[in-house]
Parts: C-alpha cells; sequence; structure tokens
C-alpha cells in the first residue's frame, strides 16, 4: 500500500465505510488519538470493525512513562478512553506481555545468521535497544513491543490472557494514562477488553525469525 495522500482520520472513516460491518482488522501501535477521532466523528464505522489489537497500556508491570502508565495510552489517555469505551472488540498488548518478548542475544544472532540485509539491520536495530533498555529495566534484552500485534492475528496461541474490564485513568495526577484494569475481576463492571498477561517467548521469536527469513 503507499502512503495515503489523506489525513489518517479520513483515511480510516473512508476506509471503513467501504467495508462490510464486522470485517475490518485494526492494530494500532501508537497513541490512540486517530482512530478515537475517527470514531468520535463518524460512530457509523465502529459496526465496521472485527477486532482492534492495540499495543499499549500495562497493569501488573506499572508504566514506563510514568510510575503508573505506559506511552502509547499516556499521551492521549482521552483517546484511549474512547476507543476502550466504543464498544468495538478489543485485545490489548500491554507490557506485560511485551516485556516478555525480550531479545535476548541468542535470539538477536538468529537474526543475523539469516545473512540477508533485513537478518542484519533487524540484529544492529535490536542491538542499539538492548543497551538503552537493559539500563533502563535490568532486562536481559531489548523487548519488542508492537510485533506482538500481529503476531497474535498470525498466531493467537502463542498469547494468553483475559476478558476483563478496562478503564482508563483520565483525571488523577498520579495515575493518569493508567490502564485499570480489572484482572481479578473485583468489580461489577462489564468486561470490554481482552487483556493478554502471558506469551510463549520461543515460540513469538520462531515465527519472527521465519517470517524476517522471507524478505
Amino acid at each position: 500500500m503507499p502512503l495515503q495522500g489523506a489525513h489518517a482520520v479520513e483515511f480510516l472513516i473512508e476506509t471503513l465505510r467501504r467495508e462490510p460491518a464486522g470485517s475490518v482488522t485494526l492494530c494500532p501501535i501508537g497513541p490512540l488519538t486517530n482512530l478515537a477521532t475517527a470514531f468520535k466523528s463518524a460512530p457509523d464505522i465502529v459496526e465496521k470493525v472485527q477486532e482492534i489489537v492495540l499495543m499499549g497500556g500495562a497493569y501488573f508491570e506499572v508504566g514506563n512513562i510514568t510510575p503508573a502508565a505506559e506511552f502509547n495510552i499516556y499521551v492521549d489517555p482521552e483517546a484511549a478512553a474512547v476507543v476502550f469505551g466504543a464498544g468495538a472488540p478489543l485485545t490489548v498488548m500491554p507490557l506485560d506481555v511485551t516485556h516478555k518478548a525480550l531479545v535476548t542475544r541468542p535470539r538477536n544472532e538468529a537474526f543475523r545468521r539469516l545473512g540477508s540485509p533485513v537478518g542484519r539491520a533487524v540484529a544492529e536495530m535490536t542491538e542499539f535497544f538492548e543497551r538503552f533498555d537493559r539500563e533502563k529495566y535490568g532486562s536481559e534484552g531489548a523487548p519488542l513491543h508492537d510485533p506482538c500485534t500481529v503476531a497474535y492475528l498470525i498466531r493467537p496461541d502463542l498469547f494468553s490472557g483475559r476478558y476483563v474490564n478496562v478503564e482508563i485513568e483520565t483525571g488523577s495526577p498520579l495515575t493518569r494514562g493508567m490502564t485499570v484494569t480489572d484482572w481479578w475481576r473485583v468489580t461489577d463492571r462489564a468486561p470490554n477488553a481482552t487483556f493478554m498477561g502471558d506469551l510463549e517467548a520461543e515460540g513469538f521469536f520462531s515465527l519472527l525469525t521465519e517470517r524476517l527469513a522471507r524478505l
């Protein structure tokens, strides 16, 4: 698909309106501003969504931009609240999952051993981020956040989670942007999202390496 000339919101509205109800899967891997704006501007497009698989949020892993909030949700929590409240089927890849998708040195070497420009480029990128993430988190490698969304669509069996209520905190100065997840179902709030909690990491990296080898 070429780069689109239209504004992202306009493109989303026009694209969704052309499709049958319940047929389009969206994979937002950044702040939800454009999607929320599209939903508010054209509420009729919500029914066209089959599923939203997003990278964002955190619960047991807490925050990476504040003590309580993950970056993608924190920078526009009002937009996240719109999307989480829209009624479309929602699957969330939070830090709880993505911090288990760690590019360890053996996994990085598997990228390099592909012997292709793509394999070498990925290995160099993840090596760069490994230094930053090892210093910040003390982890054994760099977490791969965004690829979890598409990996789930290809191999949903690699992920496990719970269908629970997730609300977005928009008011508190301490916890603004927090994805308040009723993991233990201690409230009577209706479930609205499948919030992933675990990942089969070896299967994930086997899938990723195999797909990179095709390029």
